[in-house]
């Protein structure tokens, strides 16, 4: 059967590569009570921003691990994870706030059999206290299924906790069908198929995260602190 990869047990031998799993909670969660985003920069990620994307993994506590990994991820376990991720195959895309600090992050592993896609792709998403209770989540879901119609995915699978409701609220948004068994969940989204206007979209979306990464390194540049907010 051919499945995205996904990372190991945490008693398993290491293997590679490793790739999504269970996604943390959503910006639905408990967080700053701030208003909630129409945009957020989502930008791509390349293997350059390997060290942002293993301290934002690291810094998730424990509750936040077992949610994102299924889980209780070890330092070590995750460190791994982070250096077996093909930038090639799969698509890693980040939310940087006002310091450049990674505080979300979002996994889409495309199944693969020989080489090509097989149409089915994983989604994993993690995004810091600080950035939650303002839609960012449900914002990063609604940018990965574009990602993924655009490269051909037609079945979005998701791993989650059954006590992760904001999560599970955003995929059955969606129009997920939503397995349970025991603690965990499964959600499968069936997406069309891509047109020229998500196309556009994901081009605009990539120039704009890009506008505003710049920005924000420029700013920083004058002030340490960079602009006001959290984004």
């Amino acid at each position: 059967m051919n499945t995205p990869r996904s990372i190991p047990p945490w008693d398993a031998a290491p293997t590679a590569p490793a790739a999504t799993a269970t996604p943390a909670a959503d910006a639905h969660g408990s967080g700053s009570g701030s208003e909630s985003l129409r945009w957020v920069p989502a930008s791509q990620l390349t293997q350059q921003h390997k060290p942002q994307i293993l301290a934002h993994l690291l810094s998730l506590d424990m509750a936040d691990r077992i949610r994102r990994f299924g889980h209780a991820a070890s330092d070590e376990r995750i460190a791994h994870y982070v250096d077996a991720m093909d930038f090639d195959a799969d698509a890693l895309v980040g939310v940087f706030d006002r310091r450049l600090r990674l505080g979300a992050l979002v996994h889409l592993a495309f199944s693969q059999a020989d080489g090509d896609r097989t149409g089915t792709a994983e989604f994993g998403i993690s995004v810091l206290p600080r950035l939650r209770g303002r839609g960012v989540g449900a914002l990063l879901f609604e940018h990965a299924m574009t990602l993924a119609r655009n490269r051909g995915v037609h079945t979005l699978l998701i791993h989650l906790a059954r006590d992760n409701a904001p999560m599970l609220s955003i995929v059955q948004r969606a129009g997920a069908t939503v397995d349970f068994e025991g603690s965990d969940a499964m959600a499968t989204v069936q997406l069309p198929a891509d047109t020229l206007g998500s196309q556009i979209q994901e081009l605009i979306d990539r120039r704009a995260a890009e506008f505003d990464y710049r920005l924000k390194s420029n700013v920083l540049r004058i002030s340490p602190a960079g602009w006001p907010g959290s984004l």
